[in-house]
């Protein structure tokens, strides 16, 4: 078995970095040698470094055996290199693995050029190193800015516990600061790490601001619960009292439309108590006002055959204006109204006015003709007239005495105003019938 720098002697030195003054290896020399004991050594600057023991085979296979030690950390650098130039890895994390890999080549038990190993892995360490710096400035930029962003979710939330309970719509209010937490959340587990104090601070004050949120909504739906319950039982009241009225029947309306402007007045009590309880409270009314479309529907019944001997006398009304002397068509519509009480109400109310209308216009017709009829025959309207009549009679008379007088003395202007004011005169008595 080999035993590579365990066998029992002394710990050979730490290898340590080559002077500057150190002889360079020649080229093509080998780099490893094995004693006959199986001692296995590596040739570095300063000389031959024992790596360890292979007593049990040839001395290619002990060489062999630790040059593949060699080829392990070559790939650890190779890999190294490679995954700094594909890029995706911090330079932080690379820096990190190239000390993992530096310490296992400071006194590696391998044989192989393990300076050229530690040359690449020191130039890699000085690219990294600057890229470093070029990291940690932006790690600072996206800490400055995580602290900005978590900071204006804090002030977001703090703006709603700050508002006046009594104007917060409170479903829209609880979906807005559930948002600003998923916001925090997803900060914290995707963005960068805030300093611990600047973190603890913020969360605190997002912490109050959630549970004073969350007091006032728990006092507003108290409140509001309370206000339900009080609501919930004045509007049962009206329902028992709205069921109450069924045995009234059609009586009942104005009683139930009085705990209809109660119900309007009474307020919310829930969305799914309120439908429950409405629906009750119109059932009743449903019934009261199924009462009377029954009696009106009994009464439309009835009043068929007293429509139809309504217009029985419509038509007889038609003679009426056919009537020449006003009394006898007073005394034959007069009849006719007679009959038409007579026969009583009639339902639908609609049909009745309908009627009524009809039989109002021959009343109103026949008033006219008695008005005109008054205001011809009245006495003092006649003596009235009959006063005129004289007097433009006289008016006449004189005025053509005058007439001929003017044309006698040929006085053209005399004759002209004598016949002026004796037409017009004339046209007065023929309007009043002379």
């Amino acid at each position: 078995m080999p035993t590579p720098g365990g066998f029992a002697r002394p710990k050979p030195p730490a290898r340590k970095t080559p002077a500057p003054a150190a002889t360079p290896v020649a080229a093509g020399e080998p780099w490893g040698r094995v004693e006959e004991d199986g001692t296995v050594s590596v040739r570095e600057a300063e000389g031959w470094r024992v790596v360890g023991q292979y007593p049990d085979g040839s001395t290619d296979e002990a060489l062999a055996y630790f040059e593949r030690k060699y080829a392990d950390l070559a790939a650890e650098v190779t890999l190294l290199e490679v995954r700094h130039r594909r890029g995706g890895a911090s330079a932080a994390d690379l820096r990190a693995a190239a000390r993992t890999v530096s310490a296992k080549l400071d006194n590696a038990a391998a044989v192989g050029d393990l300076a050229g190993l530690d040359a690449r892995v020191a130039a890699l360490n000085a690219t990294l190193a600057a890229v470093s710096e070029t990291e940690a400035a932006a790690a600072r930029e996206a800490v400055d800015d995580a602290v900005r962003s978590r900071t204006e979710l804090v002030e977001a939330a703090e703006a709603l516990a700050a508002r006046d309970p009594r104007s917060v719509q409170w479903k829209q209010a609880t979906t807005e600061l559930n948002t600003l937490f998923d916001q925090w959340q997803s900060q914290q587990q995707n963005g960068p790490r805030l300093p611990k104090a600047t973190a603890q601070q913020l969360w605190k004050r997002f912490r109050d601001a959630r549970a004073t949120v969350d007091k006032h909504r728990r006092a507003f739906y108290a409140e509001l619960d309370e206000s339900h319950k009080h609501v919930r039982d004045s509007k049962t009241r009206l329902v028992e009292k709205a069921e109450a009225l069924a045995p009234r029947g059609e009586d009942g309306i104005p009683a139930y439309r009085d705990l209809l402007d109660e119900w309007k007045t009474a307020g919310r009590a829930g969305k799914k108590i309120d439908d429950a309880l409405w629906a009750r409270f119109k059932a009743a009314g449903d019934a009261l006002y199924g009462a009377r479309i029954e009696r009106e529907s009994a009464d439309a019944e009835a009043s068929r055959e007293k429509i139809a001997a309504k217009r029985i006398l419509l038509d007889q009304a038609k003679a009426v204006a056919d009537e020449r002397t006003i009394t006898k068509a007073r005394a034959l519509l007069t009849g006719i109204q007679r009959e038409w009480d007579e026969i009583g109400r009639i339902f639908p109310r609609d049909a009745e006015r309908t009627l009524d209308d009809e039989l109002r216009k021959i009343e109103q017709a026949l008033r006219s003709r008695e008005d005109a009829d008054w205001k011809r025959n009245d006495p003092e309207t006649t003596a009235r007239a009959n006063d005129m009549t004289r007097q433009l009679a006289e008016a006449i008379q004189k005025l053509e005495d005058e007439v001929e007088a003017a044309q006698k003395s040929g006085d053209k202007r005399a004759i002209a105003k004598a016949t002026e004011a004796l037409e017009a005169r004339q046209a007065w008595l023929r309007a009043l019938g002379g």
